[in-house]
C-alpha cells in the first residue's frame, strides 16, 4: 500500500519520450508516482536502463517486471525477434506493421491495473498518443476507452486509465515537456540499442520531426540525422555521425 497522503498513480514508464513526459506530468500534479517498466524480451534494454536511472535521480519508486516468460506468445514482431529485419523510414502502415507487438498494451495495462489495486492507487497513466493511431490499434481512443471501462469494474476498487496525450501529436507532447524544462537526453527512442541512435528507424524519424517542429535540437547523438534542419552533423573518426556538441563531450549516456 502507498503511505503518502497524496493520491497515487502507476505510470507505465518505458524510458521513451512519451512516458518520460507523462511521468513528469504526473509528478507535476503532486501525485504519489509509482513507475512500472516491463522486460518482455524486447530487442534491447536501453530504454529500461534510462528509466531506472531517471527514477533513481527523481526518487520515484520504480519496478521492472520480468515477463520474458511470455516472449513466445508475442515474438511475431521486429521489436521482439532479433532475427527479423528492422524496418526503416517514416511511420506508416505500409512499412512499420512489422513493429506491432501482439496485444502489448492490453497486457501491460492489465498488469499496471493490478499493481494500482494492490497499492491503493486510483489511476494508471500511459503515453498513448495520436501519432500512433495510424499503426497501433492499442493506442487508439476506442481501445483506451474500452480498457478504462473494464478497469472500472474488474476489481472492487475502480482504476482510471489516464492517457493525457491520447489525441496529441509527438510534437505537442514534446512542446509540453520542453515547457516543463525537461531534458530529453534522459530518454531513448531508437528501435536499435546501439551506442548512438540510428536516425533511420521510424521511431527516430518521428522523434527528430517532433524536435524540428518545435525549433529545438535533439540532445541525443545520431549515427545519421536525416532532418535537414539540424544539421550541424559531421562524421567522427570512426565514420559515425554526431552533432558537434555531442562530439565535444562524447556520446550521451542514455
Amino acid at each position: 500500500m502507498t503511505h503518502s497522503s497524496a493520491p497515487a498513480t502507476v505510470v507505465i514508464y518505458s524510458g521513451g519520450m512519451d512516458s518520460f513526459t507523462v511521468l513528469h506530468r504526473a509528478l507535476g500534479e503532486g501525485l504519489d508516482v509509482h513507475a512500472l517498466s516491463f522486460d518482455y524480451g524486447q530487442r534491447h534494454a536501453r530504454e529500461l536502463e534510462v528509466a531506472a536511472r531517471v527514477c533513481r535521480r527523481l526518487g520515484v519508486p520504480h519496478q521492472v517486471v520480468d515477463i520474458r516468460a511470455i516472449h513466445g506468445l508475442i515474438d511475431n514482431s521486429a521489436l521482439t525477434d532479433a532475427s527479423r529485419e528492422m524496418p526503416e523510414g517514416d511511420y506508416g502502415q505500409e512499412n512499420l506493421t512489422a513493429t506491432v507487438v501482439p496485444n502489448r498494451n492490453m497486457i501491460l495495462l492489465s498488469l499496471a491495473i493490478a499493481k494500482a489495486v494492490n497499492i491503493g492507487a486510483g489511476r494508471v497513466d500511459y503515453g498513448a498518443h495520436g501519432g500512433d493511431h495510424v499503426l497501433y490499434p492499442d493506442c487508439r481512443p476506442e481501445f483506451v476507452e474500452a480498457m478504462n471501462a473494464v478497469a472500472g469494474i474488474a476489481n472492487f476498487a475502480p482504476v482510471e486509465i489516464h492517457a493525457p496525450y491520447l489525441r496529441a501529436s509527438k510534437a505537442e507532447i514534446l512542446a509540453d515537456g520542453l515547457a516543463m524544462g525537461l531534458d530529453y537526453a534522459d530518454t531513448w527512442t531508437c528501435y536499435r540499442g546501439e551506442d548512438l541512435a540510428c536516425g533511420r528507424c521510424g521511431s527516430c524519424r518521428e522523434r527528430l520531426a517532433a524536435f524540428a517542429a518545435n525549433g529545438a535540437s535533439d540532445p541525443l547523438g545520431y549515427r545519421e540525422r536525416p532532418d535537414a534542419a539540424g544539421t550541424s552533423q559531421r562524421p567522427d573518426a570512426a565514420g559515425t555521425s554526431q552533432r558537434p556538441d555531442a562530439a565535444a563531450r562524447g556520446a550521451p549516456d542514455v
